[in-house]
């Protein structure tokens, strides 16, 4: 096994996440099979109780683990399902060795950082390293480790001497450090300066761990004068360092490190024969989003717009749906509460830049989210959604929006609300979902894959999915559909058109006679992948850009995307080349 761990220094945010998703497409672009690990040193047992404006997105995985929202990243780059112990903590490592120790298993032993909590990583790393996660049984040739968090914090320091142990125990030759640093601009004459990477690499030599390759975060390319200066300072090979400066977007991370022998250099320090990598598809899926420009106009209606990697999923999933639809997405983010007549008396500006957004939108979606913040403002947008056919897709709790205000005002049940934000409500339309605990937060949702069946195939949905009886999708809820509201809901045009195995859970629905008003009560952004996008979501954009009448199958999509490789293929170019012929050293 050869493992390949990627730390970052100076600032968080860097983008470790993406440099570690683009080496892993890279090795598997050679003929590899990839895993990833990522570690985080917050004391959390995992990500499902943080808050979004903090953490971004809770990620989840097929087997209902919550987990950090880079594992997304990886999962959508190198296209594998990962499961919930490739996420670490410092939470579930000190759960474990706690757990140990209360057993007896230390013989008595005074239990400390150094051996037991370092072993502890090592073994937890090696252990899930192996496990398949490309879907057959085939035993992954390199592990990619990102270490959450910046070389010098405190909580971090077990992680690291972990690593330290861990290079010497799978020999030098199987393990590779990739350092992320960053290399600011300061002062009015735009020097780079490299002084913040050199203490960086300064604190992570004095751990123990030595950098065979820099990964330099930079606004615009790298002078070379500057690159020999990180290499004489820092201890690295000249031929080492790797200028990440920014790109017009992410996909053309993993071309910019190719084409500076990132894979080169990575393959020659694990002692691997080089194999030309296949990115043929890679390049075009990255320079087809700069060359389209039809645009599509999403208004995104939600509680976490204040920071969007609250919704990192969706947007992904927006993303690789728009460039499979040849749209390019321009994406309206639109605060819930300020939809509502409360912010319209206290900040008229406010509502109405909020309506002009959604006004002007080909198509609105509702996420999912948790709490009574905004809900009204979701089930305003549901209502204009439906009234004035635009199309609409709800997920979770963008589902149950659209339930509870096709109740409210096409039923005349104007009380009904959802349990959870109206516990004494009279018309519950969404109820808690009996399986789940109303005193523990952590872990006790429907979380993970779970089966939803079409009810008929003569609808949106399963035509999108391909006509399938079935399908696996990824949830994260604790309220659902009331079934005993089902029948008069469906009597009145909204109809439950995927239920689970007891038929008692609501998965999907749509409203008769819309040309796309589609809820789900499961997270399909989870499981969308560039170049192959989540049904839903292609729905979505299709109906949004006029084109879902032009749907007929994945074929369909297959042949627009041949047919646009060809006519975009002349325009595809280096994207680093491009930037250092428009931008002058002096910049």
């Amino acid at each position: 096994m050869k493992y390949v761990v990627v730390s970052g220094g100076v600032v968080s945010g860097l983008g470790k996440g993406v440099t570690a998703s683009s080496i892993g497409v890279l090795l598997k672009a050679s003929g590899l099979r990839v895993t990833s690990v990522k570690i985080d040193p917050y004391i959390n047992i995992d990500a499902g109780t943080m808050s979004p404006f903090e953490h971004g997105e809770t990620y989840v995985l097929d087997d209902g683990g919550e987990s950090d929202l880079d594992l997304g990243n990886y999962e959508r780059f190198v296209d594998v399902s990962l499961t919930r112990d490739h996420n670490i903590t410092t939470g579930k490592v000190y759960q474990s060795v706690i757990s140990k120790e209360r057993e007896g298993k230390y013989l008595g032993k005074t239990v400390q950082v150094v051996p037991h909590i370092t072993d502890e990583i090592q073994d937890w790393i090696e252990r899930v390293a192996h496990v398949p996660v490309d879907g057959t049984d085939n035993v992954p040739d390199v592990c990619v480790i990102e270490l959450g968090g910046t070389v010098g914090d405190i909580e971090s320091m077990p992680f690291i001497e972990a690593l330290r142990q861990f290079q010497f125990r799978v020999g030098t030759e199987n393990f590779c450090l990739i350092h992320v640093s960053l290399v600011p601009v300061v002062g009015a004459v735009g020097e780079q300066k490299t002084k913040p990477t050199q203490h960086s690499i300064q604190a992570l030599r004095s751990a123990g761990l030595s950098p065979h390759m820099l990964a330099c975060r930079s606004k615009h390319p790298l002078e070379q004068s500057v690159m020999d200066k990180l290499a004489l300072f820092c201890h690295v090979n000249p031929k080492c360092i790797i200028n990440l400066c920014d790109v017009s977007n992410i996909w053309h991370v993993p071309l910019v490190m190719l084409e500076q022998d990132a894979l080169r250099n990575i393959m020659s320090q694990l002692q691997l024969p080089y194999a030309d990598p296949d990115m043929q598809q890679w390049e075009y899926r990255a320079k087809k989003w700069d060359a389209v420009t039809t645009p599509v106009t999403i208004a995104l209606v939600g509680k976490y717009t204040g920071l969007g990697d609250s919704y990192l999923s969706v947007t992904k999933a927006l993303l690789h749906s728009s460039i499979a639809c040849d749209r390019k997405l321009d994406l309206l983010w639109v605060e819930a509460s300020d939809l509502e007549e409360e912010t319209k008396s206290e900040d008229v500006s406010k509502y109405e830049a909020a309506w002009e957004s959604v006004k002007k939108a080909q198509g609105i979606l509702v996420p999912g989210g948790f709490g009574g913040r905004g809900t009204e403002g979701k089930m305003i947008a549901a209502k204009y959604a439906r009234e004035n056919k635009v199309p609409y897709l709800g997920i979770c709790l963008g589902m149950q929006c659209m339930v509870i205000e096709y109740a409210r005002n096409v039923l005349g049940l104007s009380d009904a609300h959802s349990t959870e934000m109206e516990p004494e409500t009279k018309n519950p339309a969404v109820i808690f979902m009996p399986e789940g605990s109303k005193t523990h937060m952590g872990g006790t949702m429907r979380l993970g894959s779970r089966r939803t069946i079409f009810q008929t195939q003569d609808c949106i949905s399963s035509r999108l999915y391909g006509s399938v009886p079935h399908v696996d999708e990824r949830h994260r809820h604790r309220y659902e559909v009331n079934p005993e509201m089902v029948p008069q809901l469906e009597a009145a045009g909204c109809k439950f058109v995927g239920k689970d195995d007891t038929q008692l859970r609501m998965e999907i629905c749509e409203v008769d006679g819309h040309p796309f008003m589609v809820g789900c009560q499961y997270h399909p952004e989870y499981k969308s992948r560039p170049g192959r996008p989540s049904p839903l979501f292609m729905g979505l954009i299709l109906a949004a850009s006029s084109q879902l009448g032009e749907y007929n199958s994945d074929e369909a999509i297959a042949v627009r995307k041949s047919a646009a490789y060809s006519e975009h293929n002349s325009v595809l170019t280096s994207p680093l080349k491009v930037l250092r012929q428009n931008v002058s050293p002096s910049k």
